[in-house]
């Protein structure tokens, strides 16, 4: 059932979303070890959920229609702020950072991508809808079970993240040569996570 659990949350993290765009754009803007503080920003942000549906909290949350909606309009905001931020950045030249260190100080990228996590509602209800299919019915200790899955998927987040994190941080050089590509990629990067705030706020209909 682990192997199983594990497979699956491997597949899903490989897939392109809003995370792994950021990620890649973060490293290829700001360098190498921006992007791995933005990883494991992301990765401890997700761990937050996991927790919370290991505890029952997401119960309660989808439960609460007030709660929901709180979270969930908190979390458009801060997505569409960020989103502004990487268009705006795409209109600036870029500064050289080489390999030695981000432009950004790193417990700043790890707040941004902590918080991009925690205050989506979504992965919590992911979670909750997740989990449960890997969890025996006559499991003896489901609480313990969950909290081993919740490890797994950290795990293999945080290896998955950090990789595309240091390719992020290589390929840096040939986007800072090429202008036009690295604007292209904060862009679509921008309107990807443009686009899950308006779903959020969709959601609410």
């Amino acid at each position: 059932m682990a192997l199983a659990f594990l497979a699956a949350s491997i597949l899903l993290t490989i897939s392109p979303g809003p995370d792994n765009l950021f990620i890649l754009a973060q490293g290829t803007t700001h360098g190498r070890r921006a992007a791995v503080a933005l990883a494991w920003g992301m990765c401890c942000g997700i761990s937050v959920h996991a927790l919370a549906a290991t505890l029952g909290i997401a119960v309660l949350l989808r439960s609460s229609p007030t709660a929901f909606l709180i979270i969930q309009l908190a979390g458009a905001a801060y997505l569409l702020w960020v989103a502004v931020g990487l268009w705006r950045e795409a209109a600036r030249p870029l500064a050289p950072t080489g390999d030695g260190g981000p432009a950004q100080p790193a417990a700043a990228v790890f707040l941004i991508g902590f918080l991009m996590n925690v205050m989506n509602p979504k992965v919590a209800l992911f979670f909750l809808a997740f989990f449960p299919q890997f969890i025996p019915a006559d499991d003896p200790h489901p609480t313990h079970t969950t909290l081993l899955l919740s490890a797994l998927f950290f795990a293999q987040a945080v290896v998955i993240f950090s990789l595309i994190a240091v390719l992020a941080g290589s390929i840096g050089r040939t986007l800072r040569a090429n202008a036009r590509l690295r604007s292209a990629l904060l862009r679509f990067t921008a309107l990807g996570l443009a686009a899950v705030a308006v779903h959020l706020l969709e959601a609410r209909h």
